[in-house]
């Protein structure tokens, strides 16, 4: 949805247009998100191939192949990202939720929470914890559906919550908070109140929620032009919680200064 060769196109074939990103922090940080023309794309029932990578569903676990290079402007030659994750679904939803009132933005989280084992052999790193898999659609473009979001995500003793608002494309506002009991199953519960958060170093407006009001940022993984990815500690229904955070500017996206560096972050392959 990101992709600026997509939006130049008209969006009119997808499958066109298919990229598996990779983002690995820390010391040995990677970066990949290669677009791959549709040739190069297999799909069926239980599995998604994107050139040399793929997904599928094996044993119980979301299985990912991980066969890309490095794609960061500023790594002078491209460094090889190879590994396989595993998310074991600890529970899995049913239920997909609208973000507009014309059902035209789809949020649907699979497993709140799950587990995740990662084996990666370029670098060399390995780990496991645990996980969380949602997916998103739409049949229009982001940048007309929203001007911004704030989304976080805390796994409780039992279950998980989620928070989600922003701000649509018509200047309406949502917001909404969702606990995930340990079978899967959504309720909606009250909105904690806001908590400010200092914004990013790229000048991105963030923002969480907690029982307090109060958050803070304990690391920023990802902090781009528009977007903006951190891990807080928060407070959750009583419960100290450590949360993932991200917000999106999608005003920023449509610049055309931004428009012009995506395609240095985010290359388009034949194969």
């Amino acid at each position: 949805m990101f992709s600026p060769y997509y939006k130049k196109s008209g969006r009119g074939d997808p499958l066109d247009h298919c990229a598996l990103n990779v983002a690995l922090y820390g010391p040995q940080a990677r970066w990949a998100m290669t677009e791959r023309r549709r040739d190069t794309v297999a799909r069926d029932a239980s599995s998604l191939a994107i050139g040399p990578s793929n997904v599928r569903w094996e044993n119980g676990a979301l299985t990912i192949d991980i066969v890309e290079g490095d794609t960061r402007l500023f790594v002078p030659w491209q460094r090889p990202v190879r590994g396989t994750v595993r998310v074991f679904p600890e529970m899995l939803n049913r239920a997909a939720f609208a973000l507009d009132r014309n059902e035209n933005h789809i949020w649907h989280c699979l497993a709140p929470c799950a587990r995740i084992e990662v084996a990666m052999t370029s670098p060399g790193i390995s780990w496991s914890g645990k996980a969380y898999l949602d997916h998103n659609r739409g049949a229009e473009p982001l940048e007309t559906g929203f001007n911004t979001w704030h989304w976080s995500r805390a796994h409780l003793k039992e279950g998980a919550l989620v928070c989600y608002e922003g701000e649509r494309g018509d200047g309406s506002l949502f917001a909404s908070a969702l606990r995930f009991d340990r079978h899967g199953v959504p309720e909606p519960v009250e909105l904690p109140p806001i908590a400010a958060l200092p914004d990013s170093k790229w000048g991105i407006t963030r923002r969480t929620r907690s029982d307090i009001g109060v958050a803070e940022v304990r690391r920023t993984w990802e902090d781009t032009p528009f977007y903006a990815r951190s891990e807080l500690a928060s407070r959750f229904l009583g419960e100290e919680v450590v949360a993932v955070q991200e917000s999106l500017d999608m005003r920023r996206f449509s610049s055309r200064l931004v428009q012009f560096m995506l395609p240095y972050r985010m290359p388009r392959r034949k194969r």
